[in-house]
């Protein structure tokens, strides 16, 4: 049995025009000509990811989801400049080939990049065939660790990737635009949310620390990493790079927290498909906190405030995701239960505020 992440069959209302791609392949990137077929990765609620297999040759496509309303959250041309640099200074970026701007071939701006082979955990159990040790756990979790604070390492200047933001003012101009998106998004009322809302917005006015700007993820968790198959403590790939950026590392922190959900943590949160965190021996999240300090040399400064903002905006995709379920831009079935994540999340996010 593989233990690669395998593609699968194409879900309905997905598909790709595989005419149109052989005949994009052939004038483009020739090397990869010849008969295509196409099958889909099942992570990912934002851009589509795509296996491209030319005969024995694989390539990844990516293109946004179908029903896009906001086209800034699925810049196609961006995420391919960003790894077009950023593959020569952080290896475990994989490489672009080539970028499509027009509509014409697949009714949406794409790129392909090349595979990276691997092993992606997705939800809290280990998939069938993978056993790893409490020790392996600890590892493993000291490697994403690690591999964090590689990516806040990259100097930026050097990669040429400063264009990607601007770092003076990041903090406050993201929470404002999460807020916002939650005001075109929102589902039922959800008081929680409106209580975060409140409390974000006060802490920037009472001002929030910050560390030297850096190369930020911003979605850095279990399932955008491709683990070595063969020795899964190993880390050998970071994937959806849609939303990275040059502002402040300690948002990507965060992020990686609001995910790593712990044993002792609500039930509700527990339920959450995040990731194995909660399996023995796995990296608690001060730990995990710990181990980034040391490998980054960043002060972890206004962890609540970054570790509760992290919850409060994946509620907010989470509203987003339902929103294109429920006016009918996507007929994915998973979509459905995305509007109970809203207040689970909301109420992560006041826990973390009260964290100390």
């Amino acid at each position: 049995m593989s233990l690669v992440d395998e593609a699968r069959a194409v879900r309905p209302g997905e598909e790709v025009d595989v005419a149109k791609l052989e005949a994009f392949l052939r004038e483009r990137a020739p090397e990869f000509a010849g008969p295509v077929t196409v099958s889909q990765f099942p992570g990912g609620h934002s851009n589509l990811t795509y296996l491209v297999t030319v005969g024995s040759r694989e390539l990844v496509l990516r293109r946004p989801p179908f029903g896009n309303r906001v086209k800034s959250a699925h810049d196609m041309g961006r995420e391919f400049r960003i790894l077009s640099r950023l593959s020569a200074v952080f290896p475990k970026a994989p490489r672009a080939l080539v970028y499509e701007e027009a509509d014409a071939v697949l009714g949406a701006p794409f790129y392909l990049m090349e595979r990276i082979r691997g092993l992606v955990l997705r939800g809290r159990a280990l998939p069938q065939g993978v056993s790893l040790a409490a020790s392996d756990l600890r590892a493993l979790g000291l490697a994403v660790a690690d591999t964090l604070a590689e990516l806040h390492r990259v100097d930026v200047v050097k990669a040429e990737l400063a264009e990607l933001g601007r770092p003076e003012g990041y903090v406050e101009r993201q929470v404002r635009g999460w807020i916002k998106r939650y005001a075109d998004a929102r589902p039922d009322d959800v008081p929680e949310m409106n209580e975060v809302e409140a409390w974000l917005q006060a802490a920037l006015v009472a001002g929030v620390g910050a560390t030297a700007p850096g190369l930020v993820h911003n979605d850095f968790k279990f399932d955008n990493l491709v683990l070595d198959a063969v020795a899964p403590t190993k880390i050998v790939g970071v994937l959806d790079w849609e939303m990275a950026t040059y502002g402040e590392p300690m948002t990507d922190l965060g992020t990686a927290l609001a995910y790593w959900t712990e044993a002792t943590d609500p039930e509700e949160m527990r339920a959450l498909p995040f990731g194995p965190t909660m399996l023995e021996g796995s990296l608690s999240r001060a730990d995990f906190v710990v181990r980034w300090a040391e490998g980054s040399g960043r002060e972890p400064v206004s962890l609540p405030f970054f570790h509760a903002f992290a919850h409060y905006r994946t509620a907010v995709v989470a509203a987003q995701i339902y929103w294109r379920y429920r006016h009918g831009h996507t007929k994915d079935a998973r979509f459905a239960a995305f509007a109970p994540a809203v207040g689970i999340l909301a109420r992560a996010a006041l826990r973390a505020r009260d964290e100390r």
